[in-house]
């Protein structure tokens, strides 16, 4: 598996192959958030047709900057939703390291969280973490995670977001607001791990096993996915919600 994945990703069509379909399926499941939205009243129109115009230029991209330039534009216009669908916070600009404010503070927290579930999956496989395809692999990080939570972080991050704050289970009252930064306050970051967590245990119909799994089991079905891809057994198909 080590030789497959590395010649993968040293075979810049193969690779290049690989990171479109999981920019494409962000794309996708992110499509898949706003038109939920848009139906119920939320103006998600123009960053649902920003994001589709994009993507239809993701399957001409030939290197990796060009995708990672699509994708960075598909995020952009993704987050701008967040300032309608997101009841009493505004997000602004997307802050990272550290987030500048509630928002911002949530998507950071909850995208580790994604991160680390993609992680931990990678490791019941034969897969290599530090082997990626989207993002540059580096020594000290472990970047294949991070390709697989493009996929999913729509799905269950934002998601996990949306409901929490628009439910008002997360106040203003629950971030710490210091020099130029925003974090959410210890006791409430147990609460939306907690949060996390059920939603992770929560079970869906497959439409292609026929029987009910968690959420996390569709991160661990992903790894076995692209596992036979890269070992040539099966076409890799990218996670797309389809509920």
């Amino acid at each position: 598996m080590l030789i497959a994945q590395a010649g993968a990703y040293s075979t810049l069509k193969k690779r290049v192959a690989i990171a479109c379909k999981l920019v494409e399926a962000a794309a996708f499941n992110m499509v898949k958030n706003l038109r939920y939205y848009h139906n119920r009243e939320k103006d998600t129109g123009g960053p649902i047709a920003r994001i589709e115009a994009l993507a239809l230029q993701l399957p001409s991209a030939t290197d990796i900057p060009t995708l990672m330039g699509l994708e960075g534009n598909i995020r952009m216009s993704y987050y701008e939703a967040f300032e309608v669908i997101i009841n009493d916070f505004s997000m602004g600009n997307r802050t990272k390291q550290p987030p500048g404010n509630e928002v911002n503070a949530m998507v950071f927290f909850v995208n580790m969280l994604c991160y680390t579930l993609c992680l931990d999956m990678i490791y019941h496989t034969q897969l290599n973490p530090t082997i990626s395809f989207l993002h540059q692999p580096g020594e000290r990080r472990f970047s294949l995670a991070l390709d697989l939570a493009e996929v999913f972080k729509p799905i269950l991050a934002d998601r996990l977001i949306f409901a929490l704050m628009n439910k008002k289970q997360i106040q203003p009252a629950d971030f710490d607001n210091r020099l130029n930064s925003c974090l959410l306050k210890d006791s409430v970051r147990k609460t939306v791990v907690k949060a996390w967590d059920e939603k992770l245990n929560e079970t869906i119909k497959h439409r292609s096993l026929g029987r009910n799994v968690s959420y996390k089991h569709l991160v661990k079905l992903e790894c076995y996915k692209l596992s036979k891809h890269i070992l040539g057994i099966e076409e890799y198909r990218p996670f797309k919600a389809w509920w």
